[in-house]
């Protein structure tokens, strides 16, 4: 296919040398709504060349460009600024190249191998809204990453040791009663973060008892008994003591089968689940290796530091003084295990800003150990997402829970699409699975339009509005396109002859949105950043909305209109289709 951006620079480039004897800074950008024209050329660049003012330079340029190049109709020049006007029969060309394309958008093999970690979630409560923006954001750019030719790996770490994973397990032992998943009902890791509050609550009880004793408020957060049992039984874990250590596994059992659920839910999967228990050593033999090289050093203590104040932070502790890891050990570890088995180019974390200054350590700690592969880490920071009522506290079991909000999406997109007439002529079936897809897609879409880098406020309703910048809005246009091609072929309408008819400029305008696709997904890619696409899915279903309010399609007498239409319409849904699928959105039929 003809990439358009390439092309027009070619052209100018050709005409510039031919004028001035260079082609260089040639500046192109497309041109804004206000102006005519499709691209637009910056002259300023070439006035040394020309020696001639802004104005008569785009002229001249503009004059050659018309002259020699047919597929560039007319020129307009606003001050320094050279407008090209491309003609109807180019975007006519483009048209059918679309038409006729196989997975269009979609980017040949790169031979890039990446990997990419998102979920890494605790094994001592259920997954909530924030994990639901971090699994939705690394899905989705594993996803556009896959779009852009690479060969991705998702991959999840789970955080399944630790004193926080200990308290839940304590808890449990002392109040639980021997309650289970099967016996209570509930969810596996829903039981497991009962405790987890529970643990929480009776630790508050115990250090206000202690102050009020007598003792200083931070000696009582040391000194609580059932801290020090969890800290306890947490030394027991580490020494493989085989009553902690099956409880341990039952429990962690537990949450691993509710967070199946939640993961098929929510429509992400990962190629391969890394365990914290497993890789927590992985960094010592580096950081024997780093004191060996001088680029650590020990302390008195016996821990092991790297001083880096001389980069502008600080010193970062590797290895503790009894000689067990830290994150930071564990990531070292890890990320030289991923690099070697799996040869790979690029390696990015989707882990919360509260870690930015973690990532940026581990990257210069890598670099300092040699590894020049440290620079293909990435860390895809995301802000936290609040809710009207303000932020979430897990000990506290104030948390927005996944599965209620993944549930309560569902209902309330079923109410609302009853009351709009959504849903009529459904079977049950039918209405089940168009509320489950247009209440996930409302959710998704919501969470994914925002830039990761920002704190977003997550407003359940207003998600599902059928109007405005929303995942319904999308859905229903392409669910209304599907509709338009279902009465024509019942009607035995053919999109033969699409190609001899002339194009309104709402037309070439929907054509030039379609051949903007394939550089939205190149974009999104470079930037990891689904909110670009989202952006384009928007905007594509706004413009065939306004069209289609506009212009009959099926009522069109004229048969090779009529035909372009359909086939214009056609390639919209299918584009929308595929745009909100890097979302990780499914698009109904019928709505």
């Amino acid at each position: 296919m003809v990439n358009i951006e390439e092309f027009i620079l070619s052209v100018v480039k050709r005409a510039t040398e031919e004028l001035y004897g260079t082609s260089d800074n040639i500046q192109i950008q497309k041109t804004r709504k206000e102006f005519e024209g499709d691209y637009t050329v910056v002259v300023f660049p070439l006035l040394r060349a020309s020696k001639k003012s802004p104005e008569a330079t785009a002229t001249e340029l503009g004059e050659k460009i018309v002259a020699s190049v047919p597929e560039i109709k007319a020129y307009n020049v606003i001050k320094g600024f050279l407008n090209l006007v491309v003609d109807a029969s180019f975007w006519a060309a483009r048209f059918k190249e679309i038409s006729e394309a196989e997975n269009y958008g979609m980017a040949p093999t790169s031979g890039r191998t990446i990997m990419i970690e998102y979920s890494s979630p605790n094994t001592n409560k259920p997954l909530h809204l924030g994990h639901i923006r971090n699994n939705l954001l690394g899905y989705s750019v594993a996803t556009i990453l896959k779009a852009n030719g690479h060969n991705v790996i998702k991959v999840n770490l789970v955080n399944d040791r630790g004193i926080h994973i200990c308290k839940s397990m304590l808890a449990w032992q002392l109040y639980g009663g021997g309650e289970t998943p099967e016996s209570s009902g509930m969810k596996g890791d829903h039981l497991v973060g009962k405790y987890y509050v529970e643990f929480d609550k009776h630790y508050k009880a115990e250090i206000k008892a202690l102050v009020a004793e007598g003792m200083s408020e931070e000696d009582a957060k040391r000194q609580a008994p059932i801290m020090l049992q969890a800290q306890e039984m947490l030394r027991k874990w580490e020494a493989k003591d085989a009553e902690v250590y099956a409880l341990w596994e039952r429990m962690n059992g537990w949450v691993y089968e509710g967070f199946d659920v939640t993961y098929k839910a929510m429509g992400v999967d990962f190629d391969k689940v890394y365990y914290e228990s497993e890789t927590y050593l992985l960094g010592k033999s580096l950081v024997e290796d780093g004191l060996k090289k001088g680029v650590f050093f020990r302390k008195e203590d016996n821990s092991v530091w790297i001083d880096l104040e001389a980069d502008g932070l600080d010193q970062k502790l590797l290895l503790r003084g009894d000689g067990t890891s830290v994150y930071m050990t564990q990531d070292l570890g890890t990320a030289l295990s991923r690099f070697e088995e799996n040869k790979l180019d690029d390696m990015i974390y989707v882990v919360g800003n509260e870690q930015n200054y973690h990532f940026q350590v581990l990257k210069l700690v890598l670099k300092k150990l040699g590894y020049e592969w440290s620079d293909n880490i990435f860390h895809l920071s995301y802000g936290m997402v609040e809710l009207p009522e303000g932020k979430m506290k897990s000990r506290e079991g104030t948390v927005v829970d996944a599965d209620d909000l993944i549930a309560a999406m569902i209902g309330t997109a079923r109410e609302m699409s009853d009351e709009l007439g959504k849903l009529d002529g459904a079977t049950e079936q039918e209405a089940a699975a168009i509320s489950e897809m247009v209440g996930l897609g409302a959710l998704k879409y919501f969470i994914l339009k925002v830039d990761p880098k920002k704190t977003m406020l997550f407003d359940p309703r207003e998600s599902i509005d059928f109007n405005g910048n929303t995942g319904p809005f999308i859905q229903y246009t392409h669910a209304r396109i599907r509709s338009i091609m279902r009465k024509a072929e019942d009607g035995g309408i053919s999109m033969d002859g699409f190609d001899r008819a002339s194009l309104l400029q709402e037309e070439v305008e929907l054509i030039k949105a379609l051949t903007e696709y394939p550089a939205t997904v190149r974009t999104a890619g470079e930037q990891f950043a689904p909110s670009v696409v989202a952006a384009y899915a928007y905007d594509l279903a706004k413009q065939f909305n306004g069209y289609y309010h506009d212009h009959s399609i099926l009522k069109e007498e004229d048969s090779d209109t009529r035909a372009l239409r359909l086939k214009l319409a056609e390639a919209v849904a299918r584009t929308l289709k595929s745009a909100m699928a890097l979302l990780g959105i499914n698009v109904p039929e019928r709505m």
